[in-house]
């Protein structure tokens, strides 16, 4: 008995280990999955070439003890946009820096010898667990290339730094700090319509941090779930042994009792007794037929 008692209850401590492992695979999931959520994207993550559109860069503060402060994107000189206008922000400043073009650029509104080639915003406040939308009008997109990229640099109140200036390369993995990206697909309207409240779309890195974390949860409710299952499988371990504990207990006890004589119920003394007085009358009766023949 103390043998299966033992076993039972080293089958239940593997059990609590197996879910405690699982729990922390989880957790180290979520953990690695975590800061690929919180990279600044750019959504529409596509628009025609050569149309406007209003671009929302989405910023989220990805440290637990600092504040983002200062926000700069960058836009490529390579393939400039002709016309930029910046929406304004409560409680954060806005400087624009803009360059003289080699080559002007010609669109429906007319010739311009300048383009924008950088946007800070700065003076607020992004705390902890928050996020801050900056939007900008971009008429036209570039034509001629397939992606429009706009590296972005991110400063927190405690002087670190984070670069999102990867661009994402195809067939390889996703780069660590992925610059926001917008996929510029051949125009099939005018090129003066504009592309305003499309759903957000992320960058390509995006797909694989969901599926991380989806990962994770259900890695999480596995774990949950064979928590449960271990606890009550060890309960009824423990429930079944005191039970046949009891039940053995009982019979030896019985065994004693038959063995001694002590523990046969009066019943059966009773019963005993009535086996043997038949004997004994017809005994009785034998002895008086003898004396009267004599």
């Amino acid at each position: 008995m103390a043998l299966a008692h033992s076993r039972s209850f080293s089958r239940a401590r593997t059990l609590r280990r197996a879910a405690v492992v699982a729990a922390a695979t989880t957790a180290a999931m979520l953990l690695f999955a975590g800061p690929a959520l919180a990279h600044i994207t750019v959504t529409p993550g596509s628009v025609p070439a050569g149309s406007g559109a209003v671009l929302t860069f989405h910023v989220p503060n990805e440290e637990a003890h600092a504040d983002t402060v200062k926000v700069d994107v960058q836009i490529s000189t390579d393939y400039p946009i002709a016309q930029l206008l910046v929406e304004p922000v409560p409680g954060w400043s806005i400087s624009v820096r803009t360059i003289t073009l080699a080559k002007p650029i010609t669109t429906d509104d007319g010739t311009f010898n300048q383009a924008v080639s950088e946007v800070i915003w700065s003076g607020g406040q992004i705390r902890p667990g928050q996020f801050q939308n900056f939007a900008v009008s971009a008429d036209p997109m570039p034509v001629g290339v397939s992606q429009a990229v706009f590296k972005a640099i991110q400063t927190y109140s405690d002087g670190n730094v984070v670069r999102w200036i990867d661009v994402p390369q195809p067939g390889q993995a996703a780069p660590v700090h992925p610059a926001p990206t917008v996929t510029l697909t051949t125009a099939t309207a005018p090129a003066r319509t504009a592309v305003v409240g499309s759903a957000p779309a992320g960058s390509g890195t995006d797909g694989l941090s969901r599926a991380l974390a989806v990962a994770g949860l259900l890695v999480g409710l596995l774990a949950i779930l064979l928590a449960l299952t271990a606890g009550r499988r060890a309960r009824r371990l423990t429930a079944g042994i005191g039970a046949r504990a009891v039940t053995t207990a009982a019979t030896d006890l019985a065994e004693t009792g038959e063995k001694s004589g002590a523990g046969v119920p009066a019943t059966a003394q009773a019963g005993a007794r009535q086996d043997r007085a038949p004997a004994n009358t017809k005994a009785s009766a034998r002895r008086s037929q003898s004396r009267r023949r004599g």
